[in-house]
């Protein structure tokens, strides 16, 4: 049996729901990739915000239900209360009148250049030169470093341009950790990279919306949980 099944069941038999169990409404980006999440027709069919989604709910006592949105709506509908938590984020990403879990999730921004190019000592050595960035998505730490002279170079997802780096369309791109060494393993796309520049290293957390049942003390409870009984370290290591 798989290590992610047999945790679920576990948490299952651990946790078992009463009839009718209230639900815990996750909040999900649709820009957001893989190993973070897939979208089949905007439902969230895999990924590590639907695992730690379904096994906070289990250890809550309620079933996991996704809302999946464009990031634009994401900020305004948690909110509004349209869903109770959004996973992954930190306070600073997110401005509004939001309560937050204790960090659980590391998130380690890194700075990827082309073989073709000299590899940066550090990210101030970029300036004035293109950086594939993310449409939409904010950098703040590249922005503090180079000001004015942070050239972005935006594509619609992190795999657009970890592509054009690999056609020499770009020579750096930022990109998460994590989604670099998931398609480097599966070996989906071919990169003459050198060795990454960390940018900044975070601990992710969850937002809880103001119009939630949901109790702060209740979710770290849970998450403290999934710590202890080795659901979060099964989720983390199946996508690295």
């Amino acid at each position: 049996m798989p290590p992610l099944l047999r945790f679920a069941l576990s948490a299952a038999l651990l946790f078992p729901l009463p009839p009718q169990a209230a639900e815990l409404v996750v909040l999900v980006d649709t820009a957001t990739e893989m190993p973070m999440a897939r979208f089949e027709r905007y439902r969230l069919v895999d990924g590590m915000h639907r695992d730690i989604g379904l096994a906070l709910a289990a250890h809550m006592g309620r079933t996991a239900r996704f809302m999946a949105l464009p990031r634009k709506r994401v900020v305004a509908a948690l909110a509004e209360g349209q869903a109770d938590v959004l996973c992954g984020y930190v306070p600073e990403w997110l401005p509004g009148p939001f309560r937050w879990s204790t960090p659980f999730m590391p998130i380690i921004e890194v700075l990827v250049s082309s073989r073709d190019a000299r590899r940066p000592g550090s990210v101030a050595e970029l300036s004035g030169q293109p950086i594939g960035t993310v449409l939409g998505w904010s950098h703040p730490e590249l922005e503090i470093i180079l000001g004015k002279d942070f050239v972005r170079e935006d594509g619609p997802t992190s795999e657009a341009n970890l592509r054009k780096l690999a056609a020499g369309r770009v020579q750096h791109a930022v990109t998460g950790k994590s989604f670099l060494d998931y398609h480097q393993r599966r070996g989906d796309m071919v990169l003459n990279i050198h060795p990454p520049l960390v940018v900044k290293s975070w601990v992710g957390q969850c937002a809880i919306s103001p119009r939630s049942a949901i109790g702060t003390e209740a979710l770290n409870r849970a998450l403290a949980a999934m710590t202890r009984d080795g659901t979060m370290a099964a989720v983390l290591a199946r996508y690295r």
